[in-house]
């Protein structure tokens, strides 16, 4: 009887755990062909592995020159990509035109950052726009510290702005941040997605790339305006 109880016990627990537990077993960071290589003048910093705590290794990502065209990478890890050069404060408007290559496993985002600061080392800071071709989503997210969870300034929002991949599941997305006289204002394909304060934003610093784990997408050249 005891044998029984402890048997349900562990049925009703594995029954519920997935969401939590089974995702992280079920869909690991997969390896990818060719990486480990960065091009020069850019910087990457994965995030933390979930077994050690230390940035994932950089062999599974694939990070390449387009020339003019921008860059393109293809990930396990979940990563951001920046040069030091492209940094900006004040008034100003960046923009890129990103185009997902097809659909991961399960919804994954990718987009822009404004803000970065202290991006190598555990200080790590810069708010972010990220776009979910998979499910036509988007967020806005605060990053305040390399190994702290994420604050949503805009948890998932379905929106008509975002293009929804296509059968192949292709989709290109334009995702712009333009901040002016103490506003930030995100847009996707020029449709105004959230206007806040830039004051409660990390706003003034390095702009750059995040793309989430296990996807391929083409980053477009950044387009950095000071205004």
């Amino acid at each position: 009887m005891i044998f029984n109880r402890v048997s349900t016990a562990a049925a009703v627990f594995l029954l519920f755990a997935p969401a939590a537990i089974l995702p992280a077993q079920a869909d690991p960071d997969r390896a990818v062909a060719g990486g480990g290589s960065i091009p020069a003048g850019w910087h990457v910093r994965t995030e933390p592995n979930r077994q050690t705590g230390q940035p994932a290794p950089l062999d599974n990502v694939k990070f390449t020159n387009m020339g003019a065209g921008g860059m393109h990478t293809t990930v396990g890890p979940a990563a951001i990509y920046w040069r030091d050069r492209d940094t900006i404060s004040g008034n100003y408007h960046v923009v890129a035109k990103l185009i997902q290559m097809k659909n991961p496993a399960h919804p994954e985002a990718f987009g822009i950052f404004i803000g970065g600061k202290h991006l190598a080392d555990s200080g790590q800071t810069y708010t972010y726009l990220l776009v979910r071709p998979i499910d036509g989503m988007f967020s806005i997210r605060r990053r305040t510290g390399y190994t702290t969870r994420p604050v949503a300034i805009v948890e998932w929002t379905a929106s008509d702005a975002v293009t929804k991949s296509d059968s192949a599941g292709s989709a290109t997305n334009e995702l712009s941040v333009e901040v002016r006289d103490g506003k930030a204002k995100f847009m996707v394909n020029g449709k105004d997605v959230y206007t806040g304060d830039a004051a409660n934003l990390d706003v003034n610093g390095v702009v750059g790339y995040r793309v989430n784990h296990n996807l391929d997408v083409h980053l477009g050249a950044l387009g950095i305006h000071k205004q």
